[in-house]
This record gives C-alpha cells, sequence and structure tokens, in this order.
C-alpha cells in the first residue's frame, strides 16, 4: 500500500481519499465486478481516513455477507443492494422519490437508501405513472414540500415531464429498462426525458439510482454551503 495526502494505492485500486474534503462525502465503491476481499480493503482505507458515511453499491447478498465478517459493524439493504458504514445524520434536506410502476421498484430503492444514507430525508410516493394521472395528483402537496424530486419511469419516461411541470424545485429523471420491444431497455425512457418539454430537467444514466442520489445531495447541498 502506497499513500500520498490525496490517494492510496492498494495494487488493484487507487483509493480517492481527498473527495470528502473537495465534496463533503467520501468515495463510494462500486461493488460490481469487484472480489469481496477487494472491496473490504477499499472500504477498510475509507473508514480509516474519513469521517462521513461509506457506501458500497450493487453488491449480492453473498459477497454482502463475506465483506461484513471481514470489516464489521456495517449494515446491508437487500433491496437496494447496499452496504453502509457510518450513514450520516439527518441534514434537513428533503427528497421525493416518486415512481411510475412498481417494476421500476429495484432502481429506486437504490435511489432512496443512498439518499438516506447521505442525509437525505426522503418522502416515497411510489406508482403514479401516467396511465393513472390521478394518483399523482393527488400526491401534488408532497410534491411541492421537498427540495429536490428524483423521478423514475421506465416504458415511454413521461412522468419526469409531468412532474416538471407541477413543481418548481430541481426534478432529476431516472429512465428505467422496463417495457416491452420497443422501450429498448431503457434507451426509450432516456431520450424521451432527454428531450422533456419541462424546462430544466436534469437526466442520469439508466437504471442509476445512485446517479440521481448522488445528483440529489449535491443540488441541495449548493444551496446551504456557499
Amino acid at each position: 500500500m502506497t499513500r500520498s495526502s490525496e490517494s492510496v494505492r492498494l495494487g488493484f485500486a487507487t483509493v480517492d481519499v481527498d473527495r470528502e474534503h473537495r465534496q463533503g462525502l467520501p468515495e463510494v465503491v462500486y461493488g460490481s465486478g469487484k472480489s469481496a476481499a477487494e472491496i473490504a480493503a477499499i472500504v477498510s482505507v475509507l473508514l480509516e481516513l474519513s469521517a462521513g458515511p461509506v457506501l458500497v453499491t450493487r453488491v449480492d447478498p453473498a459477497e454482502a455477507d463475506v465483506v461484513q465478517a471481514s470489516v464489521g459493524s456495517g449494515s446491508y439493504d437487500a433491496a437496494a443492494r447496499l452496504l453502509v458504514w457510518r450513514p450520516s445524520p439527518d441534514l434537513g434536506w428533503r427528497a421525493a422519490l416518486v415512481t411510475a410502476g412498481t417494476s421500476d421498484g429495484a432502481v429506486a430503492d437504490e435511489a432512496s437508501a443512498i439518499a438516506r444514507a447521505i442525509g437525505l430525508e426522503v418522502t416515497d410516493i411510489r406508482d403514479v405513472g401516467v396511465a393513472g394521472l390521478h394518483r399523482l395528483l393527488e400526491r401534488v402537496e408532497e410534491l411541492r414540500a421537498v427540495d429536490v424530486v428524483v423521478v423514475v419511469a421506465g416504458m415511454e419516461g413521461a412522468l419526469a415531464s409531468v412532474v416538471g411541470g407541477l413543481v418548481a424545485v430541481p426534478v432529476i429523471a431516472v429512465p428505467t429498462s422496463t417495457g416491452y420491444g420497443a422501450a429498448f431497455e431503457g434507451v426509450t425512457a432516456l431520450l424521451a426525458m432527454l428531450s422533456s418539454c419541462a424546462a430544466g430537467v436534469t437526466v442520469v444514466n439508466i437504471d442509476s439510482g445512485f446517479g440521481a442520489a448522488m445528483a440529489a445531495y449535491r443540488l441541495t447541498r449548493t444551496r446551504t454551503v456557499r
């Protein structure tokens, strides 16, 4: 292991230990493709050299068990496939997480769990897609009471535009790979969200609940730290 003031080189990975100073949160570990031993080594460095929450995304249950046995004291959310150490206290920033359908749940679970772990208060508004628009309209006041809205939708991705037209706060759209053939595994929803007629909607990658939660954190944080 080789260490500088900004990084730690482990041979198989270079851990960014300055990220908490730059962005307010330690580096988040993407678990997919890493062995349990590699994840445990990275987590150990982050726990030692940072003060904030340490997160590992996209971790399967069996691998999570091995990592926790090695590092200890973490918690695992199986629905979100998320390992967490030292979750943040509530920072006073409010987010709403809105899904079009229950099939978008896995992506929403990831976004919700990560948002909570890094200190956001989350209101879940599930299964309110445009095919039954009254379900969303019944929750409009809740949407307007938060600091940021994350919209998770597949198929044609129309829900993001509808929400974008109803609220004044930032809207982060997450296309999902849900849908039949012409949905093209999320590409149709992605293009629809990028082409939204609701001005200012921000779009993250397909199925990226992580990206949405981090965008929500950055947007809310900049309102209070400047």
